[in-house]
């Protein structure tokens, strides 16, 4: 038995959407910036995939989304993009618990001289919209919170800071990549000025991204070429994987409600099904929540008997048993880190290094949640010895 419980880091490419990368290739393949039939072929496919990523997002001018690589890109367009509009360095505002694309991009500005305000975050790893009103100063010129936690699940209130945000005519950008497809969005109703996307996170191809800017605002090319994507992204689009990411982006609205309600209830009955795990403590907020999202740390108390287990081993253990998961803390070169997500929610580096994710999708069933839980259960109970009271 397979069970693929990690839809927060990739999805598997529908088959809808593997049919227009196979129809794009083979009768599609042009050049977009081409003049003649070939040419306008492509263009085609791409404008309607334009469309239907605007539609999935509320935009109501498609030529508001500028296709990128991925989200990464996305992100670092649209904070590299502002920040090079001024000469000397300004400040900017992000949260303590954004993805690392954005977090690195500002950590290089701050080399570059830039003030950089990190926002805190509750136990829960939300931001208090106060912290902003009291972070905010006459040269901030941008501020960036993330919509859906990846690691954790928590989402943020989003409107509430873009309101606060633009009261001092500051602009607003929130990286939406976890929350598309699994949640409906509005950016007229968010009131955000920039939005990053990812294809391969709602069944699109990997390889494709889209930043949504506001009409009207004027931000700097991170690539200098032949001026594609409105000028703001140069270089030759990777059309199949673009017209990919339109039919992903219009399946996942059409089906937005009815799939959001059945992810809520898996979630729920996971969440339940763990409630005896003395193993197990929940990271994240339940209420304002992912509905795909379960996240969890090994509680100290049996940790600390068997230290060397770690979120990792839990991941390589499920692995075996044909269930794929993720660890909540990141490896870089073969050093295990603790969650500096986890680590500014308050957690300690023990724990921070103990975090497992579950995320959920489209072929997730009932039976896949209740074997999850027997086998983790199992793994832990052999791993984690039991405590010993007097």
């Amino acid at each position: 038995m397979q069970i693929y419980l990690d839809y927060s880091a990739t999805t598997k490419p529908r088959p809808e959407a593997i049919a227009k990368v196979q129809e794009v290739l083979t009768q599609q393949w042009g050049n977009p910036s081409s003049l003649h039939t070939w040419g306008e072929r492509s263009a085609t496919v791409l404008e309607m995939a334009r469309l239907q990523v605007a539609s999935l997002i509320g935009a109501s001018n498609p030529e508001s989304i500028v296709f990128t690589s991925g989200g990464t890109e996305a992100d670092n367009l649209a904070i590299m993009g502002i920040a090079q509009k001024y000469r000397n360095p300004q400040h900017i505002i992000i949260s303590d618990v954004e993805h690392s694309a954005i977090a690195k991009p500002v950590q290089q500005l701050e080399q570059w001289g830039w003030q950089v305000t990190r926002l805190p975050v509750n136990s829960q790893g939300r931001v208090n919209p106060l912290d902003l009103k009291t972070a905010i100063q006459p040269n901030t010129v941008l501020v960036s919170i993330i919509y859906g936690q990846s690691e954790v699940g928590t989402l943020q209130p989003i409107e509430n800071l873009a309101q606060i945000t633009h009261s001092h005519n500051i602009l607003f950008h929130t990286d939406a990549v976890q929350v598309a497809g699994r949640l409906p969005i509005n950016v007229q109703k968010l009131g955000v000025d920039l939005l990053s996307l990812s294809a391969h996170k709602i069944y699109g191809m990997q390889g494709a991204g889209a930043l949504y800017i506001r009409p009207g605002l004027d931000i700097i090319p991170l690539l200098g070429g032949g001026g594609q994507e409105l000028t703001l992204r140069s270089g030759t689009q990777a059309v199949p994987a673009i017209a990919a990411f339109g039919v992903a982006a219009e399946l996942a609205a059409g089906e937005l409600n009815s799939e959001t309600s059945r992810l809520i209830g898996l979630r729920d009955r996971l969440f339940d099904l763990f409630a005896d795990c003395p193993y197990l403590i929940p990271t994240g907020d339940r209420l304002y929540r992912l509905p795909h999202h379960l996240s969890f740390f090994l509680s100290d108390e049996y940790a600390s008997l068997a230290k060397e287990v770690t979120g990792r081993t839990i991941v390589r253990q499920l692995n075996l048993a044909g269930i794929g998961i993720s660890a909540g803390s990141a490896c870089n070169s073969g050093k295990l880190n603790p969650s500096p997500t986890l680590l500014a929610m308050g957690y300690s580096e023990f724990a921070a290094k103990r975090g497992i994710r579950l995320t959920l999708g489209k072929d997730t069933i009932e039976a896949d949640i209740d074997w999850t839980a027997i086998v983790l259960k199992q793994v832990l109970k052999r791993l984690l010895p039991p405590l010993v009271t007097v």
